[in-house]
């Protein structure tokens, strides 16, 4: 595993910039294009609705980066995992899946939360035609477990994620396609934590603890 962790701290720094851009620009595309529809005359309703649905695209997407990317407040600062949970809700009402979390509410060390959200983010890739990902914790208060389970049509663990997983560099240089994954593993050992993977024709189960 040691291999892997290979990126410098200003080159991971941007390949985490880069996704966080390509998330939020479609929807701010929208945005602008609803805009574009207002100024052209163009039918008033529509573009208003375009604006607000796309508005709140945008800022869910921005309000998940900041917890699973972002700093998220001074070094070994506690994260809520309710305010995890109420990102992952609204991020997720744009995508495919449907959430179910289960489990009690704690504060845990932000490395923890924030591999919490990007296990969600692995979960999610894959389903990419939906279907549903239940979020379990468990010993929140003593030692967190984490188990995700997603199951849908088409699912599979997503490539990257799986080379990765098993320790090895990728053969490919980490683009910003792939630097979520890579940033999923390095928060689990930054946060003591390990992640299993069981693979079914029906769902994915992820185990970090």
């Amino acid at each position: 595993m040691a291999e892997l962790f290979t990126l410098s701290a200003p080159d991971l720094a941007a390949l985490l910039c880069s996704r966080v851009c390509h998330d939020i620009i479609s929807p701010v595309g929208a945005i602008n294009n609803g805009l574009e529809l207002l100024d052209e005359g163009g039918a008033d309703e529509d573009a208003m609705n375009l604006i607000r649905t796309s508005a709140r695209n945008a800022s869910a997407r921005l309000q998940f980066a900041r917890i699973a990317f972002g700093a998220a407040g001074s070094a070994g600062m506690l994260i809520d995992t309710g305010d995890a949970e109420a990102v992952a809700i609204a991020f997720l009402k744009n995508e495919k899946p449907e959430l179910i979390w289960n489990g009690g509410r704690a504060l845990l060390p932000k490395n923890k939360v924030k591999l919490l959200l990007n296990l969600i983010l692995i979960a999610n890739g894959a389903i990419p035609r939906g279907g549903k990902i239940t979020v379990t914790l468990e010993n929140v208060e003593t030692e967190p477990k984490f188990t995700l389970a997603a199951s849908g049509p088409m699912v599979r663990v997503p490539p990257k994620f799986l080379e990765m997983h098993s320790g090895n560099k990728p053969e490919e240089a980490i683009d910003a396609h792939a630097v979520q994954p890579y940033y999923t593993l390095l928060l689990a050992r930054e946060a003591g934590m390990t992640i299993s993977i069981r693979a079914t024709a029906e769902e994915i189960v992820l185990t970090a603890s």
